[in-house]
């Protein structure tokens, strides 16, 4: 991966050339992965195992005594300077002795207490929006990345199969959570994300949490997991069901599907996420359920399980090939219940590659 990792570090410091900068401070988790290799994650805002500061010249990641020797094995990239008081006193001796009078910063992920202690003890030095290069970087995957969200998604499925084989009347959303978490960290790194279980009326909730609520016949399970793998994650969902549906949840079932399909059919390189969302929205408001559709149809996954881009009606920007992106419409009715579909799909010139099985589907008719 060192050959990856020098590639994006060279069109950092051509940023930093074109910006005139004299360095780049990362902050947020996964950039600082994406161009270091180093795994550890932040427990928290106020909680980070590390920064990198990237100069013209030299590649140093900071952290303190919990990380040194698992930085030294996974970032070879870079010098590991290890800091006992917090990362601003190291920054202020770090900027003199590198002569850095202009750094950049990523605004999205620091907070505005440390903000102000680096401000303070790096001065009379500037500190500089970097903008979302990095984040653009990542949005669209080489060949060996989408192999690894790929390989990610069979674990996935894999551990869905197992829940939903196991699906019974009386089990809690609680219980079934358990066994996906179970299975995510015997065959994988873990859950890309906390896995949503919602059935009957909290299936309405587009992010509900797990509850002790049992599982009852008919009524609609949505199930949303992703798993973690080589630094990669998944993102899929499914609406189950024990039993037969009532006909109003086989109708919003059936319109959640096609809005799906439509909309994968639709997507390619060059559509806006403004006119993905578009498609898939028009065929749920076709069918009167329009103001029950509250989200985007879907978003980039890679090294973060939301990244960019966005499929929503805020985003004009065009796709890409090479971008890995989730379609999931979905219809939540209060007090009823909703249904959500969801797959990841690798856009190129011919459209949309599909990368989740079409399995766990239900064909209830017009």
């Amino acid at each position: 991966m060192k050959k990856e990792l020098s590639i994006r570090l060279s069109r950092v410091r051509k940023a930093l050339a074109a910006m005139d900068l004299d360095a780049v401070l990362i902050t947020c988790p996964e950039n600082r992965y994406y161009l270091s290799g180093f795994k550890a994650g932040d427990t928290g805002l106020a909680e980070s195992s590390g920064c990198l500061l990237i100069t013209r010249s030299e590649n140093l990641l900071l952290t303190d005594g919990r990380y040194i020797e698992q930085a030294g094995k996974e970032a070879p990239l870079f010098s590991v300077a290890p800091y006992k008081k917090g990362a601003p006193p190291l920054l202020r001796r770090l900027f003199r002795d590198l002569g850095i009078d202009r750094c950049g910063y990523e605004p999205s992920f620091i907070s505005c207490a440390m903000y102000r202690r680096i401000k303070k003890a790096v001065y009379p030095a500037s500190l500089v929006d970097f903008g979302n290069l990095v984040f653009r970087m990542r949005s669209r995957k080489e060949p060996w990345e989408i192999e690894r969200i790929e390989a990610a998604e069979q674990v996935a499925e894999e551990v869905f199969e197992e829940a939903v084989s196991s699906l019974r009347p009386g089990m809690t959303e609680k219980d079934v959570a358990f066994k996906i978490l179970k299975g995510l960290h015997i065959k994988a790194d873990g859950p890309s994300f906390s896995p949503i279980v919602a059935s009957g009326p909290n299936s309405a909730l587009p992010h509900a949490v797990p509850t002790n609520r049992k599982i009852r016949q008919g009524e609609p399970i949505v199930i949303d997991l992703g798993a973690r793998l080589d630094g990669y994650c998944s993102d899929m969902t499914r609406t189950m069901f024990i039993g037969q549906p009532d006909d109003f949840t086989m109708h919003i079932y059936s319109v959640v599907k096609e809005a799906q399909e439509v909309a994968e059919a639709f997507i390619g390189e060059g559509v806006t996420g403004k006119d993905a969302d578009g498609v898939a929205r028009d065929v749920i408001k076709r069918h009167g359920l329009g103001k029950y559709f509250c989200h985007g149809l879907g978003h980039g996954v890679g090294v973060a399980i939301h990244e960019e881009p966005v499929l929503s009606f805020r985003n004009r920007k065009r796709l890409r090939s090479g971008m890995v992106v989730t379609v999931e419409p979905g219809v939540y009715v209060p007090g009823r219940g909703g249904v959500r579909l969801e797959n990841m799909g690798v856009v190129d010139e011919g459209g949309l590659r599909i990368i989740t099985s079409k399995k766990w589907y239900y064909d209830f008719g017009p």
